[in-house]
């Protein structure tokens, strides 16, 4: 298999007319702070995209490429890949303009998540992880037909996906830090790309979670690898590899990746929960167990929250105290 071509990184111009081209998909999201943390004028703000109408980030990147597809690239609807946000991104999009949607999904997907892609119309069909894992590196599968949002590695998407960051300086102009989930890298590189854009001085950080985290293995390799990959109910990040095609972006714009774990994630779900009386999933949490774990108190961060679906029955297991996996 040949190595793809690097995904061309969206100039801050595409990020600026993303953010009106959305406007009528994606919310700007509240930017609050969490108490209990901070000093010397620093604190931790939570950049809440859990409060998304999908419950996700993903509706920024997915209204944005579907935006600009070209009418006779979505005759035959649209399709992705994705454990479930970025299902439910591109069939809120797809409903908004009556087109089919087809959503490809490992068999492991939480019930929230593929229940919630019917709901919006999206047509769930289940693959097992390792072929799931070949639509995103192949950018699409050879019995699908439509129009095909690549979940990542599309410069429409990472252009949506970083008005978060548009949104963050607004608000937040001296931020020093920002974490951000690690997933595939559409959303860190999106942020950063609209820091570095504005001028900004803030670094972004990945944060992945230790039972698979192929950023910082890459990173501390000079270049994408492998990693063994455990699965857990953390579903929306912890691939079992960098994409090869979005690595010399991750690694040119983004200061680094910050790990934690299961059970790092578990008591930043419950300090969200009783604290910030916000859901969020495992992925969304990562990004605060990271600053909380990692970061000095007298910084300005933000920690972006990308989602918040997750499984009931997992939620109240953390909730009392567990750990699930």
């Amino acid at each position: 298999m040949t190595t793809p071509d690097p995904v061309r990184q969206p100039s801050i111009d595409e990020i600026r007319a993303a953010r009106t081209r959305i406007a009528n998909s994606a919310v700007r999201t509240p930017l609050i702070p969490l108490d209990g943390f901070g000093r010397d004028g620093g604190g931790l703000w939570l950049k809440l995209e859990c409060l998304q109408p999908i419950g996700s980030f993903k509706i920024r990147g997915a209204a944005n490429a579907i935006a600009l597809a070209a009418p006779a690239e979505l005759e035959r609807g649209v399709y992705t890949a994705s454990a479930g946000n970025m299902a439910q991104g591109v069939a809120f999009a797809a409903g908004q303009r009556g087109l089919v949607c087809r959503v490809i999904v490992p068999d492991s997907a939480p019930r929230a998540k593929t229940d919630a892609i019917q709901r919006l119309g999206g047509h769930v069909v289940p693959v097992p992880y390792d072929e799931w894992w070949s639509v995103l590196v192949e950018h699409g599968h050879p019995f699908e037909s439509g129009f095909f949002v690549h979940p990542v590695s599309d410069s429409n998407v990472i252009a949506g996906n970083g008005t978060v960051g548009l949104e963050i300086l607004d608000e937040l102009p001296d931020v020093d830090t920002i974490v951000v989930p690690y997933g595939g890298g559409g959303l860190s590189c999106g942020i950063a790309s609209a820091v570095r854009g504005q001028g900004s001085d803030a670094t972004v950080f990945a944060s992945e979670v230790d039972t698979a985290a192929p950023l910082v293995a890459s990173l501390a390799a000079g270049d994408a690898v492998s990693v063994e990959r455990i699965p857990t109910f953390v579903d929306g990040i912890g691939g079992s590899s960098v994409l090869a095609d979005m690595w010399p972006m991750a690694r040119d714009v983004l200061a680094g990746s910050l790990v934690t774990t299961i059970e790092g994630i578990c008591e930043a779900i419950r300090t969200l929960a009783f604290q910030g009386h916000v859901i969020v999933e495992g992925a969304g949490a990562s990004s605060v167990a990271a600053a909380l774990e990692h970061l000095p108190e007298d910084r300005r961060i933000v920690a972006v929250v990308s989602g918040g679906n997750i499984d009931t029955d997992v939620l109240r297991r953390i909730l009392v105290g567990q750990a699930p996996h």
